[in-house]
């Protein structure tokens, strides 16, 4: 199963993801993950993306994407994976395209998680972080609270609503998403790939991936 997840933050990505991972035994592969494993393994490409990382500048497509296919080279990527968040753009899913191509790779299918902005909202404000760096357990102050309020349940110490999940701040990275990531849905939708699920429920989506690749 090769398959990429479209959809706004606080969509349900990464549950879903997990879902699939559990049932497949197939990675998740994130931006984030691989820029942080190629600067770790300290590859080329990697120590290249590390000069970007550490000024605080975006990582240039032509770097991600070379990290990119050395990731979808690895052994545990031989039976499919799950791309979670990337392409974000045009030029990278026209690269990511290409790349697939030259790996000889066919991908499966690309789901769009569809979920209203309420309901988004609703989600990612009442979300709340573990403080201690070395956790970073995420928790749901409606549908997943700790058992001690305020406090992590896993390491005891605070947990805390994030910068970039106030309200405003939701709304601004949905702005962005529209304008930069939604196309997307239209780009691969020509490509034949695409299934919009509305994913008011993580087990629906995982479900509906089950049953559009017969796995």
């Amino acid at each position: 199963m090769k398959i990429i997840l479209l959809g706004a933050p606080g969509s349900g990505k990464g549950t879903v993801a997990k879902l699939l991972v559990e049932k497949f035994s197939i990675p998740q592969i994130s931006t984030g993950d691989i820029l942080r494993g190629a600067v770790s393994a300290g590859t080329d490409i990697g120590k290249k993306a590390k000069e970007y990382m550490a000024k605080g500048d975006l990582v240039p497509d032509e770097i991600i994407m070379g990290i990119m296919e050395e990731r979808l080279q690895k052994e545990d990527c031989q039976n499919g994976f799950i791309l979670d968040g990337f392409p974000r753009t045009i030029p990278q899913a026209e690269s990511l395209k290409k790349l697939l191509a030259k790996l000889g790779i066919n991908l499966d299918l690309v789901v769009n998680l569809e979920v209203p902005e309420e309901e988004i909202i609703k989600r990612l404000t009442s979300r709340r972080t573990c403080s201690n760096a070395k956790c970073q357990a995420i928790y749901n102050v409606i549908s997943m609270p700790p058992k001690q309020d305020g406090i992590c349940d896993k390491c005891g110490n605070p947990i805390v609503q994030r910068e970039d999940e106030t309200a405003e701040a939701i709304k601004y990275r949905l702005e962005t998403y529209q304008e930069k990531t939604a196309p997307l849905i239209n780009f691969y939708e020509q490509e034949g790939f695409l299934e919009t699920v509305e994913a008011l429920s993580s087990k629906v989506v995982f479900d509906k991936i089950v049953e559009k690749t017969g796995k």
